[in-house]
């Protein structure tokens, strides 16, 4: 296996051990719904924990959220992230740097971002790119 791909799970042991510091430090519950048993390159990774940590920053400071859930999934097209909260909702409109830097990471893997909220339900962050 190339140096560039992480080892089976290496991804999935640093997303843990992210959500849990970041769970104990903000008294938020954390759901984990999936994580990548494949290796991932290691670009993809960086890329998508930097995605993570602004996803969860922005729980952290605008959701008033109790309880976020986390998805990372790989499969034969791609990585994809779904990171959703039960916060106040995104009502759309002006994104600020948060979002801005969140689809320029994936932007810079040849993927793509989503966000879609709904007020007083939530908010829910998409994203994929390939693992190529």
């Amino acid at each position: 296996m190339s140096s560039m791909i992480a080892t089976a799970g290496a991804l999935a042991g640093e997303l843990e051990s992210c959500l849990a510091r970041w769970s104990e430090r903000t008294g938020i519950t954390v759901e984990t719904w999936a994580l990548p048993a494949a290796g991932v390159p290691s670009r993809v990774s960086s890329g998508v924990l930097a995605v993570l940590g602004e996803a969860l920053s922005n729980v952290e400071r605008h959701s008033g959220a109790r309880s976020v859930s986390v998805a990372v999934t790989v499969g034969g097209r791609g990585l994809r992230i779904t990171v959703s909260d039960n916060g106040s909702g995104f009502a759309g409109g002006r994104e600020g740097r948060g979002i801005a830097g969140m689809r320029a990471a994936l932007a810079a893997l040849g993927g793509h971002l989503s966000v879609n909220g709904v007020p007083g339900e939530g908010t829910t962050v998409s994203g994929w790119c390939p693992l190529r």
